[in-house]
Parts: structure tokens; sequence; C-alpha cells
């Protein structure tokens, strides 16, 4: 709003270079949440679904998002209530660290289920609380 108007000539390309090099530093800062897929089955071991739940904390803890597919065939279509149970024995044992995005949903020969990490809660509100407490 200066009068008379002022204009700064400068380079186009460094002008681009500045503008590029502030991209990039703000995409350092930001975390890119992907979607992991686990896939089960309904007639699976419980030490190869173990093994999946360790997979899945691992997942969660990083920070991204898992989808758990339950995939049927054959007869295994007319007992999607095993593959039900299997995904809320799932849910159950990564509720501590993740909690379900919505119900468990059908579309053909799978089920699916989406489990969010939970926010982790910052050191500096348990330190207020505790003195709070105290």
């Amino acid at each position: 709003m200066a009068k008379p108007p002022v204009c700064k000539i400068t380079e186009f390309s460094k002008f681009r270079y500045e503008i590029a090099k502030k991209e990039k530093e703000s995409r350092k800062k930001q975390k890119t949440i992907q979607l992991k897929e686990v896939r089960l089955r309904t007639r699976i071991a419980e030490h190869d679904l173990d093994v999946k739940i360790k997979r899945i904390r691992e997942f969660l803890t990083d920070g991204d998002n898992v989808q758990l597919t339950v995939m049927f065939s054959g007869r295994e279509m007319q007992h999607k209530d095993l593959g039900f149970a299997i995904l809320e024995k799932v849910k159950e044992q990564v509720s501590d660290i993740a909690g379900a995005e919505g119900r468990i949903s059908s579309m053909g020969t799978r089920s699916f289920l989406t489990l969010n990490p939970r926010k982790k809660e910052s050191k500096n509100k348990n330190n207020k609380e505790e003195i709070k407490n105290a």
C-alpha cells in the first residue's frame, strides 16, 4: 500500500528456486499416513494369528492405518460369522493402541475392518495432571 507503488525486480529462476526450496522444507515436516493391508483366512492357526497381530502392532506404532481383510472361499461363505469372530478377536487384542474406523463391512468374498492408531498423549499433559493430583 505504499505510495508510489514499489516493485522489486528479481531473476525469475532465483524466485522459482526459492519457492521450490520452501515447498521441499514444508514436505520434510509432514508425516504421510499409509494404509497397510493384512489378509487373513477363516481357518488361520493360533500361532499364525499371533504373528499377524504382532505385525499389525508394528504398523500401528509406526502411525500407519491397517486394513484387515478376511477372505472366504467356497463353503466358507456360508460361515461368515467365523471371519467376523477373527476380526473381533484382532480388534480386541490391539484395542490398547488402535481404534476401529466404522464397523466390519462385507463385500463379495471378503470382509474388511480398518484400524487407526490412537493419538499419543503428550508428556506435558501427563506431568500437569500429576502435579494437579499431588
